[in-house]
């Protein structure tokens, strides 16, 4: 699958910084979002913007989307103005969702977009293929390129992804079928909570205990509670 062309739908904290790592590393790309200032700040930049994600899928042999909920995902594609507004005849042969979503709805959008047919038929693909990629790492990896993919989804177009998976990344794990990508982030955030519930109630017992903040803080940053939730303390 050749992949040329990307189009980004979701321009927030982390879509920005992902587009952007796109962009550097020399991908051809349009963009939307529903806030006017962040494109006209692609737009200064001189990237395409689109007036709506019909527009995007129009331009583009990839969709890319990072969104706050199910319900902003099921509008982007499937809404009047959605990506797949024209199901019978699509232009883009991949679809990714990097949304923290629940597994169910990546599950309907993959059933949806497999519905579809391609506008041109490349190499052996005769229907886009749609990947559920939620992230890990937060802005600060989104804007260094370090974050860490979760895919489902067909494995051959996991593979073809790849390269644009690396571009704004340097994990990315493949995890099975629709849907186990954002099965595996709401694992990934679980745990995290439990660690940060670990780490705030054993400071409150520390310093109910007469130890300090500060002190506790340089106990666990070097002791066998070193973990992720301690750079909150």
């Amino acid at each position: 699958m050749e992949l040329g062309s990307v189009g980004f739908i979701g321009l927030g904290n982390m879509g920005s910084r992902m587009a952007n790592n796109l962009i550097k590393n020399g991908y051809k790309v349009a963009v939307h979002d529903i806030n006017c200032n962040v494109m006209k700040m692609f737009s200064d930049m001189g990237v395409p913007t689109k007036e709506t994600p019909f527009e995007v899928a129009e331009a583009s042999d990839v969709v890319i989307t990072m969104l706050p909920s199910s319900s902003h995902v099921l509008d982007v594609y499937t809404g009047p103005n959605g990506v797949l507004r024209c199901a019978n005849l699509m232009r883009p042969q991949l679809l990714i969702d990097s949304s923290t979503i629940d597994p169910r709805t990546s599950r309907k959008v993959s059933v949806a977009v497999s519905n579809c047919i391609l506008k041109e038929k490349k190499d052996h693909w005769e229907k886009p293929v749609m990947l559920d990629a939620p992230v890990s790492g937060g802005v600060l990896a989104a804007e260094a390129g370090t974050l860490t993919f979760m895919v489902g989804g067909s494995e051959d177009a996991y593979l073809a992804a790849k390269p644009l998976f690396l571009s704004m990344g340097k994990n990315a794990i493949y995890c099975g079928g629709a849907g186990t990508g954002s099965a595996a982030k709401i694992c990934n955030n679980l745990a995290m909570a439990v660690s940060m519930l670990g780490v705030s109630e054993a400071f409150a017992l520390g310093q109910s205990l007469g130890i300090s903040a500060g002190t506790l803080t340089k106990v666990l940053n070097t002791s066998s509670a070193r973990c992720w939730s301690r750079y909150l303390s």
